[in-house]
């Protein structure tokens, strides 16, 4: 009979390479009606919110809005194409913008907006080295307790940053506030607080209130951003000469982004290098938080190395476009998946209806007020904040509130670019001592033939004592676990034969805990007593064998963890006995065989 062979298709099988890389390529094998709808109206809704919030972004750090529109786009689509993520959604944050506003401090106004561009382009390479070192995962070492720490302190950062903008102060900062001028906030004196600019962010304010109400109460799904900067559009066009003093943003060209070189001044690119680097960091944990949350609520797997692939590559191809760097987004990201999203198709359709807004609509954000921009941005800080988790870390222990709260005044007075890093270094001072533990604790054998811890009027035997260990065994370990031996030595007499150890719960062994290990175990031969392990995991195994601390203690005498439970235990025990022969304690019980013995701990 004819053999039926498989018919080969090129196109799918490029199609599969380019959807390993192209993650958005691979949906679209599978897409249907039911996710082009789906995928639609969350890409609208999602845009809805990233008009105005782009434009209010860019104006944190000085930034002409178009800029924010732009990144909005061209990173909000490349983002999606390589995103990992089905719901994530790239462009400009709040964070990254704050972020900006204290990097770009030492930068003159004029040269601001070439800065922020090459920016892009050095915090892409490094998201994009990153990923080439697989170091992705690096994510989870960071606790929790430092994004809630960072999040409060950049929300501070950002309320006090938009003051000037609500209260409409207009004289100029006092250029010998180097305090200030550190952390990257302008402080302004002088003059009294200009009414008509409180008015219009007071009214942005309750407009964006009253759609959020209505959304609440009713299920609508208001743009509430975008019809509160309408709203406050309207009223300063309306008003028109009785809002004296009113700064507005100005015309925004209705063109999109061209292509063009970054400028790289590489005197400027040294300076800002540490800045660069700290951002790139702080966009990844941004991005990989907010992308492993939304993946625990639909059970989707993610790779941590694509999502950082996707943050280098967005923030690359973005510097090319005129674009400001950027990284996920909280709000939009969790709108693009409330809104019903399928697959990252969704994120492109978002760019693409904020590419058709900026050339229908771009010349009509020129009525826009920037005090509406700021009370949208004062909303924003306010939200930044999850009182919840911030309450959650307060109560939890000493060790979480100790991490808020440096993280969050080292936002404030110290770098919002490095306070994460701050709070990352702060953690392993205070968790190393807390897990640079070795507990030691005594087993003893009773006379109804059980093993479990000694008990204080339990009888110790003079020829033969267990001890359990717990714990790691890597350097920040090797007083404490030099110091549990010792003890040993102190407690053990001279009639002592054997001693075990039961090592089952060691783990992560080094170098240093191994030397100690090693002289101990010497010590021991030397005075005639045999040192017997039980429960030695295949890592301290291993490594014990590479240093030649398996012959000094002798193969026989070192008992591997097996997967029946105590059965390393008990071989041990077997052995200590054969050791010890007829010799006994003149009150020892223990006289038959092990096999008949149980375990109580």
């Amino acid at each position: 009979m004819p053999q039926n062979h498989a018919v080969r298709d090129p196109a799918a099988g490029w199609l599969n390479v380019l959807g390993n890389w192209l993650p958005a390529v691979a949906e679209a094998r599978t897409y249907s009606w039911l996710k082009l709808r789906r995928d639609t109206f969350a890409g609208l809704t999602v845009a809805a919110v990233a008009v105005p919030q782009s434009m209010a972004y860019a104006s944190i750090f000085g930034m002409p809005v178009q800029y924010g529109l732009y990144t909005a786009i061209v990173m909000t689509a490349v983002g999606s194409l390589f995103n990992g993520s089905r719901h994530l959604i790239n462009g400009p944050t709040n964070a990254i913008s704050i972020a900006m506003l204290s990097a770009l401090a030492i930068v003159p106004e004029e040269q601001r907006i070439p800065a922020a561009i090459m920016m892009a382009l050095l915090i892409g390479i490094i998201q994009t080295a990153i990923t080439l070192f697989r170091l992705g995962d690096l994510s989870r070492f960071i606790s929790s307790g430092v994004i809630v720490g960072f999040t409060c302190g950049a929300s501070i950062l950002l309320l006090l940053d938009q003051l000037k903008n609500v209260l409409g102060f207009v004289y100029k900062a006092d250029p010998h506030d180097h305090f200030l001028k550190r952390f990257g906030l302008t402080m302004y004196y002088g003059g009294p607080i200009h009414w008509p600019t409180v008015t219009v962010s007071l009214a942005t304010v309750a407009i964006a209130l009253g759609c959020r109400w209505i959304n609440k109460r009713w299920k609508v799904g208001l743009p509430e951003f975008l019809l509160a900067i309408v709203g406050a559009a309207l009223i300063a066009w309306a008003s028109g000469d009785r809002l004296p003093g009113l700064s507005l943003v100005g015309k925004v060209p209705n063109a999109l982004p061209g292509f063009a070189l970054p400028t790289v001044d590489w005197s400027l690119a040294t300076q800002l290098a540490s800045s660069a680097t700290a951002i790139a960091f702080l966009g990844l944990l941004e991005a990989i938080a907010m992308a492993k949350s939304l993946a625990s609520k639909t059970g989707q797997k993610l790779d941590s190395n694509q999502q950082c692939l996707s943050e280098g590559l967005a923030n690359i191809a973005g510097s090319f476009f005129q674009c400001f760097p950027g990284s996920g987004s909280l709000t939009r990201s969790y709108i693009n998946h409330t809104a019903g999203a399928m697959t990252q198709w969704s994120g492109i359709i978002c760019a693409a209806a904020v590419a058709v807004t900026v050339l229908l609509l771009g010349p009509l954000a020129a009525f826009i007020p920037k005090a509406a921009l700021a009370g949208v941005l004062m909303l924003t800080g306010l939200r930044m904040v999850e009182f919840a988790a911030l309450r959650y870390h307060w109560r939890a222990t000493r060790f979480d509130r100790a991490i808020v709260v440096a993280t969050a005044m080292s936002a404030v007075f110290i770098s919002i670019e490095f306070c994460i890093l701050i709070g990352v270094i702060l953690s392993f001072l205070l968790y190393v001592p807390r897990a640079a533990q070795v507990l030691m604790s005594e087993l003893t054998i009773t006379p109804d033939r059980k093993i479990r811890e000694l008990e204080a009027d339990d009888h110790r035997c003079e020829l033969f004592r267990i001890f359990n260990f717990e714990g790691e065994l890597f350097f920040g370990c090797g007083p404490p676990f030099e110091e549990a031996l010792e003890r040993i030595d102190l407690q053990v007499g001279d009639r002592i034969v054997v001693i075990m150890l039961r090592m089952k719960r060691l783990r992560n062994p080094d170098a240093m805990c191994l030397e100690i290990l090693h002289r101990w175990v010497q010590a021991k031969r030397k005075s005639g007593v045999v040192v017997l392990l039980s429960g030695v995991r295949p890592d301290l195994d291993d490594a014990m064998k590479n240093v030649g601390l398996d012959k000094i203690i002798g193969p026989e005498h070192i008992f591997r963890e097996s997967q029946e439970i105590y059965f390393s235990t008990m071989a041990a025990l077997r052995k200590a006995y054969q050791i010890l022969g007829t010799s006994r304690c003149a009150n020892c019980s223990n006289q038959i065989a092990v096999e008949e013995w149980s375990y109580d701990i």
